[in-house]
């Protein structure tokens, strides 16, 4: 079968191979459009770790609440791999900056409707419903962004330096999620407690229309990326990504996929079900735990950072192999610190989560892109991205709660030590990538 594609009359002119778009202003871009996307993401599951309970699912009881809470939260991890399949296929063929633009749009006007959607006191059972549609909506749009994002950094980088550009979007999640619980530190600080769970919740939703519009004027400004309009131009591209994907590189879709499941699943069982289990078990205030929420994000930002740099030198393989031994590690110590109920041991137990997070993840970046060709790059890394949210990030809010409420907190520490060791077996299963061509 032809798998040729002739130039679409969609990518611009100006996009050519001869335009070299400063790397630099690309990754800064790539940042400042993930920050946004993740923003929105975020700022969910602290509603439902917080609220969305009493506000959709008021008839049930409280265990049951916060189960159908964290399902809703759920649901995108499913929709975000076919976000990946749509927007992947789109990327693959018409381009990474229009796909982005419009994952960016999906994105932020699902998450805006949330904070104007009605309770169940005012829509009865269509409100549950229609959260979840928004929810799904969220997921689509999640799923076609973090390839996009980390495509855009990767395929402008110089030689030798993919880590460190992929690096940018990379910080998508802490920048992200530090402004998510900034935004609710402030407004939870700033009300009672009637009104923040009266309207309160809703306004880190709205602001999701101002930074809807921030993020397009910046990605409306960049270029496509030279290896996609060298692909063009030489009439290479796909014309069906992900049957070339399924036919010729199934064992790297899998095995990235269960390499990321670990970062999932930390993360759920840290900063989500985490917040719900210290201040609805312990007790703690709910502004405390927003605070070392923010003091968290700090270690994943550094875990980050540090990995996804020494990647270019020390390659993605060894770093994300230590990145999920750590985890394994942390993730049986995670719960005994937190039970404690000091705040000090506390952000001990957080900011460790999420510094072994940070070194798991902060290659991939660079080294999902890497496991795949051009012609399918965009659909492969959005996929194996997105799959191991499903095994890490849908999975874990059904598991956890009724592990916690059936067999204590260790438990949980238990079953985030296996995804772990799922993750280092799938790693080591893989070769190392950093000096690949990416064509």
């Amino acid at each position: 079968m032809d798998e040729t594609l002739s130039p679409t009359p969609t990518a611009p002119a100006a996009d050519t191979p001869e335009r070299r778009e400063s790397p630099r202003r690309v990754a800064v871009a790539s940042f400042i459009g993930n920050t946004i996307e993740l923003y929105d993401f975020f700022i969910y599951g602290m509603a439902a770790a917080l609220v969305l309970d009493d506000v959709f699912f008021p008839n049930l009881s409280p265990l049951n609440a916060m189960l159908a809470s964290f399902s809703t939260y759920a649901v995108a991890f499913l929709a975000r791999p076919i976000g990946s399949i749509v927007f992947g296929h789109f990327g693959d063929r018409v381009g990474r900056k229009t796909v982005l633009v419009t994952s960016l749009l999906l994105m932020g006007v699902s998450t805006a409707l949330v904070g104007l959607l009605p309770g169940y006191a005012t829509l009865g059972s269509w409100a549950p419903l229609l959260l979840v549609m928004l929810r799904f909506l969220q997921g689509i749009g999640i799923g076609g962004e973090w390839g996009g994002a980390v495509l855009l950094a990767v395929e402008h980088a110089p030689p030798g330096k993919r880590g460190l550009y992929a690096a940018f979007p990379q910080l998508g999640p802490p920048v992200g999620f530090s402004a998510a619980t900034g935004v609710f530190w402030l407004t939870s600080a700033s009300l009672d407690e009637a009104a923040f769970a009266s309207w309160g919740w809703r306004v880190p939703f709205l602001l999701s229309f101002l930074l809807v519009a921030v993020g397009l004027v910046v990605r409306l400004k960049i270029s496509e990326t030279p290896v996609f309009a060298r692909s063009v131009a030489e009439r290479a591209a796909s014309r069906a990504p992900l049957l070339e994907l399924l036919r010729r590189h199934t064992r790297e879709l899998l095995l990235g996929a269960g390499a990321m499941a670990v970062v999932y699943a930390l993360f759920y069982t840290s900063m989500t079900y985490g917040l719900s289990y210290t201040t609805n078990s312990l007790g703690v205030p709910r502004n405390t735990m927003l605070a070392l929420s923010l003091v968290a994000c700090l270690f994943l930002a550094a875990g980050i950072w540090f990995s996804a740099t020494r990647s270019d030198a020390d390659g993605r393989r060894r770093l994300v192999l230590s990145g999920c031994g750590l985890a394994a590690v942390w993730s049986l110590l995670l719960f005994p610190l937190l039970d404690t109920g000091r705040p000090v041991l506390m952000a001990l137990a957080l900011g460790g989560a999420l510094f072994c997070l940070g070194v798991t993840s902060g290659p991939m970046g660079a080294y999902l892109p890497e496991l795949f060709p051009a012609r399918v790059r965009y659909s492969g890394a959005s996929l194996a991205y997105n799959l191991g949210g499903v095994l890490g990030g849908a999975v874990s809010p059904l598991v956890v709660p009724r592990l916690q409420s059936g067999f204590g907190s260790t438990s949980v520490g238990w079953y985030v030590c296996g995804m772990a060791v799922i993750s280092l077996l799938c790693v080591r299963a893989l070769p190392e990538t950093r000096e690949r061509e990416l064509g």
